[in-house]
């Protein structure tokens, strides 16, 4: 059975818009009536042209590398595979092509990663005229946030070794087993392990594995 949701377009013809100045737009939405209402919007400015859709991730990364398209307006949320996994994949697989992101998600982290892979956000028309350009775009409310809030380091003032540490002690490996991992003395594992409870007043091992699933450092799964 044909998937309904996907929709690739041939050439202009004669009487569709054939400006060199055109921009090349494909749309990626797994939801067909979202799909509809952005076309409809995009297709309203003279100077885009909807070159495809695509309802899926790998038919979204198919319809880039085929039609090059200026901008690829990229849901954050669709199926085969993450978004924001392929935004990489997609710029180098089509250098030229930018990329919007559409997404419905608050958090700043979300936003920081899809611009450190290349990406805008919402605000259509204004974010793809931007992308087009080679510009970035970000939700003003959504940037207001991320300007307020640290982007994310090693927590508690500890350093970029000692949360290495912690890591392995979390997950239940001995300083033997952390030094060679890390390829440290033991001497030097049981250093930063005392700097460790000392910065986070703790001191036993289920208390510095509550303290890593708190932080994200680890994952309840190991």
């Amino acid at each position: 059975m044909a998937n309904q949701d996907i929709a690739p377009l041939g050439e202009p013809d004669g009487e569709a818009k054939t400006s060199t100045d055109s921009v090349r737009l494909i749309l990626a939405d797994d939801h067909a009536v979202v799909r509809s209402g952005l076309r409809m919007l995009l297709d309203s400015e003279s100077d885009f042209e909807v070159v495809a859709e695509a309802s899926n991730i790998e038919d979204a990364r198919r319809y880039v590398r085929g039609h090059h398209p200026k901008v690829l307006v990229l849901d954050l949320n669709m199926p085969g595979g993450s978004s924001l996994q392929a935004i990489p994949a997609i710029r180098e697989e089509s250098p030229d092509t930018e990329i919007v992101v559409l997404t419905m998600q608050q958090e700043p982290a979300f936003a920081r990663e899809a611009l450190r892979a290349g990406a805008a956000d919402d605000e259509l028309v204004q974010a793809v005229r931007l992308a087009a350009a080679g510009e970035s775009y970000l939700n003003p409310k959504l940037g207001a946030r991320i300007a307020s809030e640290p982007p994310p380091g090693p927590p508690d003032d500890l350093s970029e070794r000692e949360v290495d540490v912690l890591r392995l002690i979390a997950l239940g490996h001995t300083n033997a087993e952390i030094g060679e991992q890390l390829y440290l003395s033991v001497r030097t594992v049981e250093t930063h392990r005392s700097h460790i409870q000392q910065k986070l007043g703790l001191s036993t091992r289920a208390e510095l594995v509550s303290y890593a699933l708190e932080r994200g450092l680890i994952s309840a799964g190991g």
